[in-house]
């Protein structure tokens, strides 16, 4: 099966992701695409507990960029999650993701972010790698929970 969510959750495997969008999809499989996380194997013992029983990888952006044709054909059900837009925007380079979605859960306040949703705090320059990431033939939207309200990306960076 293809991959059945890309999402952008700075919180990556947690409950709304495990039990929200987990229960309805019911993965085989999380994809977590991040550098730094891919380095640090502690850490991610502490994700995969979240994860339960559900398989889980940990990859850095480039090596998933040469897996995300297999991940694509393997039976397995899969969600791919990246902490920020910048990793998903590098992952979709040269168009790799194009005609596919990406969902924006959980990026909340910080440093020159200002709401966008209760759930979703912006930067300018994530608005901007949203609007490259569309440039990519992605089609965005931001959506907390699978029965939540979805935002396309005009209202997003409006």
């Amino acid at each position: 099966m293809p991959i059945l969510l890309q999402r952008v959750d700075e919180r990556l495997i947690h409950g709304q992701v495990v039990i929200g969008w987990g229960s309805q999809l019911r993965p085989d499989r999380y994809i977590v695409v991040d550098d730094e996380l891919s380095a640090s194997e502690w850490e991610q013992d502490l994700y995969a507990l979240g994860a339960g029983e559900t398989e889980t990888v940990f990859t850095t952006v480039d090596a998933a960029r040469r897996a995300l044709a297999e991940w694509r054909d393997d039976p397995r059900r899969s969600i791919l999650l990246t902490r920020d837009i910048s990793a998903m925007l590098r992952l979709a380079a040269g168009g790799l993701l194009a005609d596919s979605a990406v969902n924006l859960g959980g990026i909340h306040h910080g440093p020159h972010r200002t709401e966008v949703l209760t759930y979703l705090h912006l930067t300018p320059e994530d608005r901007d790698d949203l609007e490259a990431l569309a440039g990519e033939g992605v089609r965005i939207s931001a959506r907390d929970l699978p029965g939540g309200h979805e935002v396309g990306l005009e209202a997003l960076i409006a």
